[in-house]
């Protein structure tokens, strides 16, 4: 999915409802430190510093589809307990989720509880009983665009609840996605896709699932068990497999992520899957959104969402980092510059030839960088360079100096400019602090009026004395090492 795509399925949200239905649970996260083992037995002792509570199961993936801006309706069962009640108002809390849930006193609220060291999960806790109930989603399928089934095999899945989703989808026209648990996948009857993991998918197929090889023997052998229409395959850092019914396998990369908390992302994949096909994507643009999706919340801490501008803002990080160090078209940086100021991020502006890189440079660009929290550098294209310095400048082309100043840890992006002055550039970007050398004054800055009028600060950096590019280029002609 491209970033148009990702636009337009995200500005498409709002107008869609999604029905969520399966077993819903409390996740708690217990944070804290551990500095030393128990004299009682030889186990961690944790100093717990905080605790933080939050739908999981059904109620993470509606928590997700919610963030994203849908209207979702969650359905399940759920104690008349504390937890129960305390789940109650985190689903209040959350704009655009309508709870459906069923509270009864016949039930007991599953809840998860995870200790949490030093980003390390020290223990879970599970507290659940396995429910019997005759729960069928009432009232939780009208004006869906789609029916998300979450099944994590506590008993709210029942075959009531299947057969009903099932029969409101052929009714309605709605697709029907699963996430399922245990071995047989074929309980849950014709639904538009199945989702499990690769451990699920040996599990119910009996059939090994490393390679790619593997996984195409047990997909199909999946489809051959079931009356599913397809199935898609999560398989963590090796993105996704896809097959549907009479078709071949296609495999969906993933993108290299930080991988901080992997809670509660199967959630988010499935919120994902689900939303991009009631928006009418097909299903490898829905795989690719629920990767990217995925991606962005596991570098996050306990079970969590993603919302809209973190998936843009993903979505052309991950664009631009196979570029990373050439050239940004100045249309896409707009973009990207628009979306780090949504999250709060100062962004620094700075230009000149940078044709010989030497330590001057890289002391200005990281001062420049001190002073912001992103830093754009305009380079002069090599017909600029040659107005301004002459013929057999510059030493280094376009590409090999955006390469080389790129690769600075201090600078986030490289753009051009071939006009006299990168006025124009400044002017599409606004950025908030323009940087230039002590050997200017701000009189003297372009762009400086702009900047200053919406708002932003023009700073001087210091360049080290004695370092310049005419005289490395000198020196070279000589024959002086240096």
């Amino acid at each position: 999915m491209n970033l148009a795509g990702l636009q337009s399925l995200l500005a498409r949200a709002p107008s869609l409802s999604l029905a969520c239905v399966g077993d819903l649970m409390l996740d708690r996260f217990v944070y804290g430190e551990v500095s030393r083992i128990s004299p009682e037995a030889p186990v961690p002792v944790l100093r717990t510093h905080r605790s933080v509570s939050m739908p999981g199961g059904v109620g993470n993936v509606a928590r997700n589809l919610a963030s994203l801006g849908t209207r979702v309706t969650l359905g399940s069962v759920a104690g008349q307990d504390v937890e129960g009640r305390a789940l109650a108002d985190l689903l209040a809390a959350e704009p655009g989720l309508t709870d459906a849930v069923r509270y009864t006193d016949t039930a007991r609220t599953v809840v998860k509880t995870r200790y949490v060291a030093a980003g390390q999960q020290l223990l879970r806790l599970d507290e659940e009983d396995t429910l019997d109930t005759d729960y069928a989603g009432e009232g939780v399928f009208e004006g869906a665009d789609a029916i998300l089934i979450s099944d994590y095999a506590k008993g709210v899945v029942s075959d009531a609840l299947i057969a009903a989703a099932l029969a409101h989808a052929a009714q309605a026209g709605v697709p029907v996605i699963v996430d399922p648990k245990g071995r047989d996948f074929a309980r849950y009857g014709a639904v538009d896709l199945i989702k499990p993991n690769a451990a699920e998918l040996a599990g119910a197929t009996g059939l090994p699932t490393d390679t790619d090889a593997e996984v195409e023997r047990a997909l199909s052998a999946l489809l051959d068990q079931t009356t599913a229409k397809a199935v898609i395959v999560t398989r963590a850092g090796k993105g996704m497999s896809l097959m549907r019914r009479g078709g071949p396998v296609q495999h969906i990369p993933a993108r290299a992520r930080e991988v901080f908390d992997v809670s509660g992302a199967g959630d988010t994949g499935l919120a994902a899957l689900g939303l991009a096909l009631a928006a009418g994507h097909d299903l490898p643009e829905a795989a690719a959104f629920a990767i990217l999706a995925s991606g962005v919340v596991v570098g996050k801490s306990g079970t969590a969402t993603v919302t809209p501008p973190e998936l843009l803002e993903a979505e052309l990080t991950g664009a631009m980092d196979i570029d990373h160090g050439r050239i940004v078209p100045v249309e896409t940086l707009v973009d990207q510059v628009e979306l780090w100021k949504a999250a709060g991020l100062k962004v620094g502006f700075t230009n000149g030839c940078f044709d010989i890189l030497h330590r001057g440079h890289v002391a200005y660009l990281a001062q420049a960088r001190a002073w912001c929290d992103r830093l754009v550098v305009a380079l002069n294209t090599d017909e600029s360079v040659r107005r301004l310095k002459g013929e057999g400048r510059p030493v280094n082309d376009l590409d090999s100096r955006a390469a080389v100043i790129g690769g600075l840890a201090s600078v986030d992006r490289v753009t051009s400019f071939d006009t006299e002055t990168p006025l124009d550039l400044i002017k599409a970007l606004r950025p908030v602090v323009l940087i230039k050398g002590a050997d200017y004054t701000r009189d003297t800055v372009v762009g400086a009026a702009e900047v200053e009028s919406w708002g932003g600060e023009v700073r001087l950096a210091e360049f080290s004395p004695g370092h310049s590019t005419t005289a490395t280029i000198q020196k070279l002609a000589k024959g002086e090492g240096q």
